[in-house]
């Protein structure tokens, strides 16, 4: 019988069996009644857009998707959860996550592994939100996707900053569209943010393997989630300032302790922090934010 980690929250994590029948499910566990914390290989979530917290339904074999997580049906599970309009926004940002670390390494001339991060929005994620796009009146885009990857691939610096111009236009008619339907703009940001940190947890935990980092895009994709994501909440930091100077500095703080885990776009070998401290200090932000959600 195997048995994996199932996450119920960001700061704990809970050992379920995955020999369970096709099409059961079983509900979440009480937070506190049987759960370990987090250590040093707690479950990786689904690429893109899995967050640590899954519904605990397993498929028949105990197979999972990607890192071993219980597959699409918890992934999809987690996300059904999810107020649409978060899942859509938190989406559109980690496209972004993806183009902002790409673009970190196209500037360092590292042509072939930032080609991956402009890949991975059409391939991954564009088709996840596609029938949204109407909902919060946004052109379709994908088209941009697909040339802005094509000038990575011909590794052309002045064709690739227009494409990547035009696409973050396209990108800003998602935030105006989204803005215009929000009912509480800050809380809805912030539900946002850490939902992109979830994902930026699960990437940089699969990218870990015996004490190194064997996955580089792994470690890529959560750095550009939790640069994104910090972006994101500075959007709304003033405000938050307003309402509790104190969280909104806490807040910062653990940021800038998260980051330290990416102290370049290219990885070293071994991990500068583990993924017990990242998971901490991805729980203060939420500790300090919660009180805006």
């Amino acid at each position: 019988m195997k048995r994996r980690k199932i996450w119920v929250g960001l700061g704990t994590a809970v050992l379920v069996t995955s020999q369970v029948a096709a099409h059961e499910e079983r509900p979440l566990p009480i937070p506190g009644d049987g759960v370990a914390p987090a250590g040093r290989h707690a479950a990786a979530a689904h690429r893109h857009g899995a967050p640590l917290v899954l519904a605990a339904k397993a498929k028949a074999g105990g197979e999972g998707g990607e890192g071993d997580e219980g597959g699409e049906g918890a992934k999809a599970s987690y996300d059904a959860g999810l107020k649409p309009a978060v899942r859509f926004y938190r989406d559109i940002e980690l496209i972004r996550g993806h183009l902002l670390v790409g673009d970190e390494l196209v500037r360092e001339k590292r042509w072939a592994e930032a080609l991956p991060h402009f890949l991975h929005p059409s391939e991954e994620i564009y088709g996840k939100i596609r029938g949204d796009l109407k909902t919060y009146e946004v052109p379709p885009f994908l088209a941009a996707l697909k040339a802005l990857a094509q000038t990575v691939k011909a590794k052309n610096e002045g064709a690739h900053r227009t494409a990547l111009a035009g696409l973050e236009e396209r990108l800003a008619a998602a935030d105006k569209g989204v803005k215009a339907k929000a009912a509480d703009w800050q809380p809805f940001v912030v539900d946002t943010v850490l939902e992109m940190l979830r994902s930026a947890m699960g990437e940089y935990e699969e990218a870990i393997a015996k004490g190194r980092i064997a996955k580089p895009v792994e470690y890529q994709d959560s750095r550009g989630f939790v640069w994104q994501a910090e972006k994101l909440f500075g959007t709304v930091a003033e405000g938050i300032g307003q309402k509790d100077a104190d969280a909104l500095k806490g807040a910062q703080a653990a940021f800038a302790d998260l980051k330290k885990a990416w102290p370049a776009p290219v990885p070293p070998k071994t991990p500068v922090r583990d993924v017990s401290q990242v998971l901490a200090d991805v729980s203060k932000i939420e500790l300090q934010l919660g009180r805006f959600r």
